[in-house]
């Protein structure tokens, strides 16, 4: 400057303040869905782990649980083994698309009624709405001054907060150990280090994640709002505002009718804002479709209001397609189609993966059996001049009772099987018997021992065959021997 004043640098934000969402109390059709839903699904989450399932004395009771220590997954009569995992693969991959399927034809359907986040966040909110009125009073609440009547209608707040967080924290780890002992365990402080972390984790994380950030995971850390958009087609049903009905928009005069008021160019939008004042994200729809919207249609039961009172037809927002807004514009007839080339594809892949699974697990075998041969010393020369390999020898028993096993060695002439620690172990044999304990796997080491003539090669494929002697249940495992091969 010419006076040789400092200029003051403009303080530079890089990023708006986070403006806190109060939503409004709404009734109609979609809340009363959302409510219902709501309940059904915490319901099904704080339950499931008192439900008793008897599978045997020496299984556990619980009908949903998730054993680690097992380590096994109970579900009812399912059970599934580590080895097992790729069912749980398909119930992602089936899960999957069923959000796909859902979001082609409803969009956000699942982030508007089903997410966890949203599920636990209306629980949430109606606790709020409980201690601190509705959204104008939540609003007077947060601006006035520190009050004793204030500090108690906060601190009952986060008291039911922290109340719902604690037995959710409880819920979840239920799955994963048996829910009866865990709440002894952790009411007389018994809880092993494990639970009592995971359980305190999962409580903080819902207190904090359902009472403070709510819509800002949806914002910030859910991937899913980016993902959708390449869900959608121009037939799926989102929440759009009508806008040849309500634009152009703006308040109305009770002295004034609608026929003066359309005659200056206004629709029937009267601006009055209920549809962003309920909106749980502080979503204005009117500005168009947005990845930020969830598809719960809270605002369309807002609207609907104001149309009745209005003396107006309902539907200015609602569930609508773009194919159908764009049908209308032209003055034709337009027919929602649910059958698309997209739903197809998801259909059927959900029915030929579940269709699969479920064919896989009616035929699962209830013997099953690995074996590895040793690497080091890749075999042994006995003074007889037979050829010995060594081998560890696992059976899965997936029965809930003791089961007993004959083993023999097949594709070398002459092959005998010894099992270290029995009795064949002296005297050598074709055949060999093993046993195996109720829902267990049995390792025992193996020695197959083979004539020199009966494998010129330096590698002969060998099969194993086990048979239970009870059912007759066969399985079998191809590994390989090894010997000096003809020099």
């Amino acid at each position: 400057m010419p006076d040789g004043s400092a200029v003051t640098p403009a303080k530079i934000q890089f990023f708006e303040s986070q403006k806190k969402i109060h939503p409004k109390a709404v009734s109609g059709r979609y809340r009363r869905w959302k409510t219902i839903l709501t309940w059904v699904l915490l319901a099904a989450f704080f339950v499931a782990p008192w439900i008793r399932w008897e599978r045997g004395a020496d299984a556990p009771a619980q009908a949903v649980l998730l054993d680690l220590t097992t380590p096994r997954f109970f579900v009812f009569w399912i059970e599934i083994w580590p080895q097992e995992i790729y069912y749980l693969t398909g119930v992602l991959i089936v899960a999957a698309l069923g959000l796909f399927l859902a979001t082609a034809l409803a969009g956000r359907v699942w982030c508007g009624f089903a997410c966890p986040q949203t599920v636990w966040t209306d629980l949430f909110v109606w606790i709020e709405r409980a201690f601190e009125g509705d959204r104008a009073e939540r609003i007077r609440l947060d601006k006035a001054p520190w009050t004793a009547k204030k500090v108690l209608r906060k601190a009952g707040k986060h008291a039911g907060w922290l109340a719902v967080s604690v037995v959710t924290g409880f819920g979840f780890v239920a799955f994963f150990t048996d829910a009866p002992r865990l709440a002894l365990d952790l009411l007389t402080f018994n809880a092993s280090y494990e639970a009592a972390g995971f359980f305190a984790m999962f409580a903080g994380m819902t207190y904090v994640m359902a009472g403070w950030t709510r819509e800002q995971m949806c914002y910030y850390m859910c991937p899913w709002p980016r993902i959708q958009t390449a869900m959608l087609d121009e037939h799926s049903l989102v929440v759009t505002y009508d806008t040849l009905r309500g634009d152009t928009r703006g308040p109305k005069r009770k002295s004034q009718s609608w026929d003066e008021r359309r005659a200056k160019g206004f629709g029937d939008c009267i601006d009055c804002g209920q549809c962003v004042q309920v909106c749980p994200v502080g979503v204005d729809i009117r500005t168009g479709e947005q990845a930020d919207c969830i598809n719960c249609g809270l605002c369309a039961d807002a609207c609907d209001n104001i149309m009745v009172a209005q003396d107006l037809p309902k539907g200015l927002i609602r569930f609508d397609s773009l194919a159908a807004q764009e049908t209308r514009a032209q003055g034709k007839t337009y027919q929602w189609r649910l059958i698309r080339p997209r739903t197809i594809v998801y259909g059927l892949l959900m029915l030929v993966i579940t269709g699969a699974m479920a064919w896989s697990y009616a035929l699962r075998p209830r013997l099953d059996i690995a074996v590895q041969r040793d690497r080091a010393p890749l075999f042994v020369t006995l003074q007889d001049g037979t050829i010995r390999n060594a081998y560890t020898f696992k059976v899965s028993n997936k029965t809930r009772q003791n089961r007993s096993y004959s083993l023999a060695a097949g594709g070398i002439a002459g092959a005998e099987v010894k099992v270290v620690g029995e009795a064949e172990e002296d005297t050598g044999s074709a055949v060999s018997h093993i046993s195996a304990s109720p829902d267990s796997v049995a390792t025992y080491r193996v020695y197959v021992t083979v004539p020199r003539a009966s494998v010129p090669e330096t590698s002969t494929p060998v099969t194993f065959e086990l048979t239970d002697t009870t059912n007759g249940d066969r399985d079998s495992y191809k590994s390989v021997f090894l010997g000096p091969g003809d020099k």
